[in-house]
């Protein structure tokens, strides 16, 4: 019978590292939308730093230290720029000099460069960070490696698990059987792994584990508008013994209450486990947290740590850590805008600020180039009530519905829209599509322009966050300033492309 490597199985590696690994905290800070303040995690780069040795030497447009921007970065940061960097109150979004975006990001470097050299990674919060990355990482080399070309499915396989099954097609089918393979090879390498190590629990300590557990959720030391313990509980309320406290022991490694809690703090609240205040429960979370060490120490055993993409991704994640904590220190003592006084006079002095912004519902035809949009508009010239059927012939996306555009998603390219009236098709014009720039033609269905707004307390949020954004801006304009001074950097001016000059 013929046998067949199962594709997916490498990919089903996601969904058992979710499983072995402690997946991202639910604390972790969003991204701010276009226009809005950061102030407990500032926004990373739009792209993290390269390493130069990674890059081909056309494709650099900056250099400083051993750091490089790439073509690719820049354009999708200049991008991004063109697009969200009037923010939401934007009435016009201004046209931005590429050689300042290509600036902002070689200073992004030097943040690094500057924060790494400072050991702004030498914090409990940073090292938790890197720990989990490290973990993930080497779990996925290490089960990639030993399920590579081992997980094998026959038709005959296939057929009987349909029989057990009905309602599973073929695919499902090939899915469940090599779902079931993997997990048994898996199974079977991490009780080799546990003999080798010779692991020991310690149960002694899971009444303490308990109890400190049962503390921390019913009687945290400061309130909290939750029912669930926080990650930041963990770092603040737990004394350095505690976290300490060793519930598994292994050969060369330990797993603490810290790594207990980091297990548990990675569930959802709704979803985590329950019966964390008998010695059983406790006990069923070792388990879990016992794993991602365990793995970790065997892909360690292996030599995996010496990958190189692991090792270019672990410095990237590096190089993350580093730009937010040298921004947040940069911008930590900003003083917000505390009473209504405060609030009412600086909006009183910058009104135009606060517009509600123009609204214009459109109907487009994304084009791949632009000779294919002036075929379009000539066609609709000629006939301007064939705009559907112009549509489903030229776009790129003839399904897409009219929508309301705003200046905040249009970015520079709005002035051509705004231009427009009702009924009216206007282009080839460009257009914002995905991350890119395209060609288009538009047709405008309704104008609804914007109106300065009356002071109110509903406006006092976005009022602070303006001015919050204000002065971090003009610090970290400074802040930029003074590093490139400060560390030697070189830009090859006649390679900056021009993302917006399409064909």
């Amino acid at each position: 019978m013929k046998s067949f490597h199962c594709r997916w199985a490498l990919s089903f590696l996601g969904l058992i590292i979710m499983l072995c690994c402690s997946c991202e905290t639910a604390e972790q800070t969003a991204v701010a939308p276009p226009g809005k303040p950061v102030v407990s995690e500032p926004q990373p780069p739009a792209e993290p730093p390269a390493v130069k040795a990674a890059e081909p030497a056309a494709n650099i447009i900056a250099e400083i230290s051993d750091y490089v921007v790439t073509k690719e970065e820049f354009s999708k940061k200049l991008i991004s720029k063109l697009r969200y960097g009037g923010g939401e109150y934007a009435v016009k979004v201004e046209p931005v000099d590429p050689e300042t975006v290509l600036t902002e990001l070689i200073a992004e470097k030097a943040m690094v460069i500057d924060a790494r050299r400072k050991n702004y990674l030498e914090n409990e919060r940073a090292q938790e960070s890197l720990k989990d990355f490290k973990q993930k990482g080497l779990t996925s080399l290490l089960l990639r490696e030993h399920l590579q070309e081992k997980v094998t499915v026959t038709g005959a396989e296939v057929d009987e698990k349909i029989k057990t099954d009905p309602k599973l097609n073929r695919a499902r089918a090939y899915a469940a059987v090599g779902k079931g393979k993997s997990t048994q090879l898996i199974n079977q390498l991490y009780s080799q792994i546990c003999e080798k190590f010779h692991v020991k629990k310690l149960s002694e300590n899971f009444p303490a584990v308990a109890e400190i557990h049962q503390r921390l959720l019913l009687h945290p030391k400061k309130p909290r508008n939750a029912w669930w313990i926080r990650s930041s509980q963990v770092r603040e309320e737990l004394t350095p013994e505690e976290k300490n406290l060793v519930l598994v022991s292994y050969n060369g490694g330990k797993v603490t209450l810290k790594d207990w809690f980091k297990v548990l703090c990675d569930f959802s609240p709704p979803s985590r486990p329950k019966g964390l205040d008998t010695v059983e429960g406790v006990e069923r979370l070792v388990d879990m947290a016992m794993r991602a060490p365990l793995f970790t120490a065997e892909a360690v055993s292996r030599g995996l740590q010496n990958n190189q993409d692991y090792q270019q991704q672990l410095r990237k994640r590096e190089d993350l850590l580093l730009l937010g904590a040298a921004l947040r220190k940069k911008t930590e003592h900003i003083k917000q805008l505390q009473t209504e006084a405060e609030i009412l006079d600086y909006f009183n002095k910058n009104k135009q600020e606060f517009r509600t912004p123009d609204r214009l519902r459109i109907d487009q035809i994304w084009c791949q180039d632009l000779k294919t949009a002036r075929k379009a508009k000539a066609e609709l010239d000629k006939n301007p009530d064939d705009f559907e059927s112009a549509k489903q012939e030229y776009s790129l996306e003839p399904d897409r519905k009219p929508f309301t555009a705003f200046s905040a998603e249009e970015g520079i390219f709005f002035e051509d829209l705004r231009n427009g009236e009702p009924n009216q098709i206007i282009g080839p014009v460009k257009g914002f599509y995905n991350n890119s720039v395209k060609w288009r033609i538009v047709k405008i269905l309704e104008k609804k322009p914007g109106k300065q707004q009356e002071y109110s307390e509903n406006l006092q949020g976005n009022i602070k966050d303006k001015a919050y954004q204000t002065q971090r801006e003009a610090i970290l304009a400074e802040y930029r300033k003074g590093l490139l001074e400060k560390y030697p950097h070189r830009i090859y001016r006649d390679r900056i492309p021009d993302p917006l000059d399409i064909p």
